[in-house]
């Protein structure tokens, strides 16, 4: 595959507080916006020659509808000539993005492509789209009764064997490998500062969902965050949802509900950008790369367990690199939960220090459509900062599914 990523740029994660947060009132079309206008300060292309902008975004109603890539790039001042769409993977669309921007420019039907993600959760949180699990297909029930995400990491936990120690353990680990990235800058090279598009004023600087004073005994002190939930009927006098998990998985006995605020995602505002070029593109322009996408992939997976992708769909993007877990030196695994990245790191044998080195969205939050992109970027930055060379990105999404994307600095 040829097709080389020139630069990746991301803004801060704010906490997604409603009217409160440090981005809540900011547009996510003008969000996206700045964050498409940093490509060319930081390159020098010439925007008026990209392909296309692809963008992924899951909440995409109100203000995030209406083809919200193509309207930030209205926003951004950008060629009316250029186009843009957006796509849904759930929580691998950014990184969806991206596998599609590499694949147009690999084929040689384009030359020079945008990959990006935003989510505004101040202003559109969880479930805003009013889908549900399964677009409330009682049909499709039947076959797969999809239970919500929190369930089936409790799940994955129990049938993993995995004790709430080992997730507190993990979720420590996310907050104190952050807190240690920021304090040492690893995160600056990719990050802007997002400003208000009317007066200039800095809005935001730096990632502010960490929690740098997080301690054992403080997680251990928080409640599961799942057990009620569990304890709902599926439907009005039905089974419940623990109940409808257990009957896909009776040889867990029991749903241990052991995920907590601390070991589960955050959810905050956020938006990013990739630049994707092709070989021809690069010569012509005298450009240098930051690195070559080898491979990318996606899988599906069980949509009842629905978060164990991640591990068939990093081997399927590294056998077709021709490499193997081995030969990977950073792993960027998405934190949707504690257990995602422990069952993932087990499966695949990698070891637990190249995985999220500068923490996770337990610590930094995960902003869905865009997290996919801020993973490529924050793996890019730190395998140069060590003088490593191959670098993996895998996000779990909803529905039984994963994305995977193996990255070669250059």
């Amino acid at each position: 595959m040829e097709a080389f990523i020139l630069d990746a740029v991301r803004t801060p994660r704010a906490r997604a507080k409603p009217g409160k947060g440090a981005l809540s009132g900011l547009h996510p079309q003008e969000l996206l916006a700045q964050t498409l206008n940093q490509l060319p300060l930081r390159t020098g292309v010439d925007v008026s020659e990209v392909d296309d902008v692809v963008v992924g975004c899951v909440a995409q109603i109100d203000e995030q509808g209406a083809n919200i890539a193509r309207q930030a790039l209205l926003a951004a001042g950008w060629p009316i000539t250029v186009p843009g769409f957006s796509l849904n993977r759930f929580c691998g669309s950014g990184l969806q993005a991206l596998s599609l921007a590499a694949m147009g420019v690999a084929s040689g039907a384009q030359h020079l492509v945008v990959s990006g993600g935003v989510e505004q959760m101040s202003r559109l949180g969880l479930g805003a789209d009013g889908g549900g699990t399964d677009g409330g297909n009682t049909r499709l029930r039947r076959r797969f009764h999809q239970v919500p995400q929190g369930i089936c990491a409790d799940l994955i936990a129990t049938l993993e064997g995995f004790t709430r120690e080992e997730l507190d353990a993990f979720g420590l680990r996310s907050q104190q490998l952050a807190a240690r990235a920021q304090a040492e800058g690893h995160f600056k090279r990719s990050l802007f500062d997002v400003k208000h598009p009317d007066t200039g004023e800095v809005l935001l600087s730096v990632d502010d969902a960490p929690r740098a004073d997080t301690t054992r005994e403080k997680l251990a002190a928080l409640s599961a965050s799942f057990t009620s939930v569990g304890a709902q009927p599926a439907e009005p006098g039905g089974e419940t949802l623990d109940a409808l998990a257990l009957r896909a998985y009776p040889r867990a006995g029991a749903v241990r509900h052991l995920h907590t605020a601390g070991t589960s995602s955050g959810i905050v505002d956020g938006a990013a950008a990739v630049l994707v070029a092709s070989r021809d593109y690069v010569r012509a322009h005298g450009l240098k790369p930051r690195a070559r996408v080898r491979a990318v992939s996606a899988v599906g997976s069980d949509p009842v367990l629905m978060l164990t992708g991640p591990a068939p769909a990093a081997a399927k993007a590294l056998k077709a690199a021709g490499l193997t877990a081995r030969d990977v030196d950073l792993w960027e695994i998405n934190e949707a939960f504690a257990a995602v990245v422990l069952q993932t790191t087990r499966a695949l044998e990698v070891d637990p220090e190249r995985v999220n080195v500068n923490g996770g969205a337990i610590a930094l939050g995960h902003p869905l459509g865009a997290t996919g992109s801020m993973l490529v970027g924050t793996a890019l930055d730190e395998l140069e900062r060590r003088g490593g060379n191959i670098a993996l990105v895998a996000l779990c999404t909803s529905g039984g599914q994963a994305v995977a994307a193996v990255l070669e600095r250059l």
